[in-house]
């Protein structure tokens, strides 16, 4: 049987979080060779249990008692697991206990593929469960039995509204079970963020749980060592200990684990503090306005892939000759270059609308992957000034980055780490070598409707756009709804004036209407109804069809462009089709799309296409160029993902060398 039990050693110490260490050539070496050998191992002892079988049998001996009762047995149960652990029958037991109390509280029974979904969580694994699967019920099973066994639980989600939503819809299972329930949302003072990190169970976004990690880092960062913090709490100064939020980093269950583990990976989180008087307004619109005379391929090179920009000798000696005419503080080469770079990268490789918004004067960052706006966030090393000035808006004070830390190091840091998602099987292998991971997918209660209407690609962006307002106008008159994923808020704003100017009544969600996001997509399955939106489109909400619209054929989704990963195209597909609903999806772009500019060229994928541009074949090879995009950008990402955990690695080695904490 697999040991689902935490170590002693780590549970007796004062902040519990798992050792960082760095394999050897031999750990390396041994993981080649046995890797692959116990991953196949988990995955199976995760798909062969008997857990199901044992809850239908636990469960007639359940239905009989009182409220109290079942209270009663929670408690039992609550000594049993501390003292056996995991045993398989006492987590069929706590499974039936939850399912139970869930009927009574919620009126919802887990199904059987909810319960194998509990299983491959408690396993320490990432269940792969379709769109519509129930992941938040199914979560309850894991944390309710680790809580009862008295292990502190995170359950992660990816925002403020999901994390509420979830943790106040289930709070009546966990109380009836006599477990409490903290919630961790932005906004929070200190006080109320330590309150909500003592419950049984807290319900978090990742980034609010990363930061206030971080927070705790540099107050145990003054401290000689751990070590020192459990004798103060043994001789009682608790107000030192105190100011720390979390009890440790104990079990996670991470929701839309391939978004947080996998797509966040590749920006560090940075707790930031106010740093030296930054540069006057002067000295930025002059490296904007020096930038903005350079010339592209002659002065300086774009790198999309990598989002990096390079000066090039004759840009330098461009720079150079001008500076005389130029401030002070750019007669130094080194600033000088600096000033202008970041100036051309604020220019040329952020745009407004896409990477960022205007509001009230201020920039506010968009999350790429979700289109949501990141709260209180700024790029760092004068970039966020820098855009600031080229949007000539007041300019916020620069920081310096305090601590800083990844999602591969923060999450590695959990005793036990799980995770759930509708998209894991593609970055399955990532999963694994990074998290030690393993993937299972979880079958589904209804056999799957989901039909695939292909890809259409034209030449131009101009067609595409033309064809999907056609197709969405073809699709109204049927009286199917129609849900239209697009990448951008400036695209889905472009199609939104197109749908206005074609009569096609819509909704409108992107990183502007955030706020109504649940409603908006809530409704998205009502006949007739039109929603444009962009990647933040419903993940963690359900689509529910209305009346009728299943005799029509379920909701549409339309791609408009296609991502950096196939996963996240078959995420946003994945909004149709639920729950055995009927659906189908497409996908309608262009060669002049992002994906082709940045990772094939636009000349080069418009000549390789038009030279088959007739017939089946020339659609075929359009649609083939996409698929290489995606690999491309796939490669680049991962890449990076990778470059970034070896530099976390190295650094925390130097710090250690230096006897400096992290």
């Amino acid at each position: 049987m697999f040991d689902l039990s935490l170590p002693a050693a780590s549970l007796a110490t004062a902040y519990p979080e798992q050792a960082r260490s760095r394999p050897s050539m031999l750990d390396k070496l041994a993981e080649r060779l046995a890797g692959p050998a116990i991953r196949a191992g988990r995955v199976a002892r995760a798909q062969h249990t008997q857990v199901v079988d044992a809850v239908h049998r636990v469960a007639p001996s359940l239905e009989g008692l009182s409220d109290q009762q079942l209270r009663s047995t929670a408690d039992e149960l609550r000594l049993q697991l501390r003292d056996q652990g995991f045993r398989e029958p006492l987590v069929a037991r706590s499974f039936a206990l939850v399912r139970e109390v869930a009927w009574r509280t919620l009126q919802v029974r887990h199904y059987d593929v909810q319960l194998i979904g509990g299983w491959v969580l408690l396993n320490g694994l990432v269940a792969e469960m379709e769109t519509g699967e129930g992941k938040t019920l199914t979560a309850t099973l894991p944390a309710c039995t680790a809580a009862l066994a008295g292990i502190p639980v995170h359950v992660i989600t990816v925002n403020d509204y999901l994390t509420e939503r979830d943790a106040l819809w289930m709070r009546p299972i966990y109380e009836m079970l006599g477990l409490t329930v903290g919630i961790i949302k932005h906004g929070l003072q200190p006080s109320q963020r330590r309150a909500a990190y003592t419950s049984d169970v807290t319900y978090c976004t990742n980034k609010e749980l990363t930061f206030d990690y971080l927070r705790d880092r540099i107050a145990l960062g003054r401290r000689e060592s751990r070590m020192q913090l459990a004798i103060e709490k043994l001789a009682g100064a608790k107000a030192r200990a105190a100011e720390l939020y979390l009890r440790g980093l104990y079990y996670a269950i991470v929701d839309e684990a391939d978004s947080v583990l996998v797509d966040e990976a590749r920006t560090p989180l940075i707790i930031s503090g106010q740093g030296p008087a930054g540069l006057e307004r002067e000295m930025y619109r002059v490296a904007l306005e020096v930038a903005g005379r350079l010339e592209r391929e002659r002065h300086f090179r774009i790198e999309r892939q990598e989002r990096r920009l390079d000066l090039t000798d004759a840009g330098r000696d461009q720079l150079d000759d001008w500076s005389e005419q130029l401030p002070p503080l750019f007669r130094g080469p080194r600033r000088r270059e600096e000033l202008v770079s970041q100036a051309l990268v604020a220019i040329h490789l952020f745009h407004r609308d896409t990477h960022y918004l205007v509001r009230d004067e201020k920039v506010h960052i968009i999350d790429e992957f979700t289109g949501r706006i990141m709260a209180d966030r700024k790029w760092e090393q004068g970039l966020h000034q820098m855009i600031e000035a080229k949007e000539d808006l007041p300019l916020s004070s620069q920081q310096t980055s305090v601590a800083r830390i990844t999602y591969q190091t923060f999450f590695r840091r959990y005793l036990w780490l799980a995770g759930m998602t509708g998209t894991a099987q593609e970055v399955s292998a990532e999963l694994w070598s990074v998290y030690k991971l393993a993937t299972v997918k979880v079958p589904t209660q209804r056999p799957v409707q989901r039909r695939s209407n292909g890809d259409r690609v034209f030449t131009r962006e101009d067609q595409k756009w033309a064809a999907i307002v056609e197709r969405v106008a073809q699709l109204h008159t049927q009286g199917r709804p129609v849900l239209i994923g697009t990448r951008s808020v400036a695209a889905s704003e472009k199609l939104s004036r197109l749908l206005h100017a074609a009569n096609l009544a819509h909704q409108l969600l992107n990183a502007r209407q955030d706020a109504e996001e649940a409603e908006i997509v809530a409704q998205a399955g009502q006949r007739g109804r039109i929603t444009v939106a962009t990647n933040m489109a419903g993940r963690g909400t359900d689509i529910k069809l209305g009346p009728g619209v299943v005799e029509l054929g379920g909701l549409h989704v339309i791609a408009t462009e296609l991502h950096e990963s196939a996963r996240i195209d078959r995420q946003l597909f994945g909004r149709c089709g639920r729950q055995g609903d009927p659906g189908s999806f497409e996908a309608i772009v262009s060669l002049e799309d992002e994906l082709i500019r940045t990772y094939l060229g636009k000349s080069f994928a418009t000549r390789l296409a038009q030279a088959g541009q007739g017939g089946e074949a020339g659609a075929a090879l359009r649609r083939q160029l996409f698929s290489v995009a995606q690999w491309r950008a796939e490669q680049v990402n991962a890449s990076v993902r990778r470059h970034l955990l070896t530099h976390d690695d190295q650094m925390a080695d130097m710090l250690a060398f230096t006897g400096r904490r992290e």
